[in-house]
């Protein structure tokens, strides 16, 4: 008989990727139908807004601290000023005329669409479609700022 070596880990792999779309689905079930953002900040997860943050690493560091890179450090982000986050980052006119500070709505429209957000922006991200996916990234980002 023979075994084949790479079958148990590729199945404990299926099984906790399908883990992860079942508390998905049960997370946006339990904020109820078309939730508001306020209903998806109550079953946020930060554990996955770091997971979904991962693609935001290749442009920006979240330590204190920490240098920007092509986008800026986002430390403490929540509640500073758009285009204000930091002090060395050199922002473009069009994220500095959209004005106000980063708080949960604004960064929620930000991360859905941030060429609709501030026209003429350099972040090249397309955004992200899932709406709890991005309150998560806002619970992680308040969450990383403390």
């Amino acid at each position: 008989m023979t075994i084949c070596w790479w079958a148990l880990p590729v199945t404990i792999l299926l099984a906790l990727a399908g883990c992860g779309d079942d508390d998905h689905a049960r997370r946006l079930a339990s904020a109820g139908p078309n939730p508001s953002l306020d209903a998806l900040m109550r079953v946020a997860d930060p554990g996955n807004g770091r997971r979904v943050f991962g693609q935001c690493l290749a442009c920006h560091t979240i330590g204190q601290g920490q240098l920007d890179r092509a986008g800026p450090n986002l430390h403490a982000i929540m509640g500073k000023p758009v285009a204000g986050g930091s002090d060395r980052f050199g922002y473009t006119v069009a994220l500095s005329r959209v004005g106000g500070r980063w708080d949960r709505a604004t960064m929620d429209r930000w991360l859905a669409d941030p060429q609709r957000f501030a026209p003429g922006t350099r972040m090249s991200f397309a955004g992200l479609a899932d709406p709890l996916d991005r309150a998560d990234v806002i619970w992680y980002l308040e969450a990383e700022g403390k």
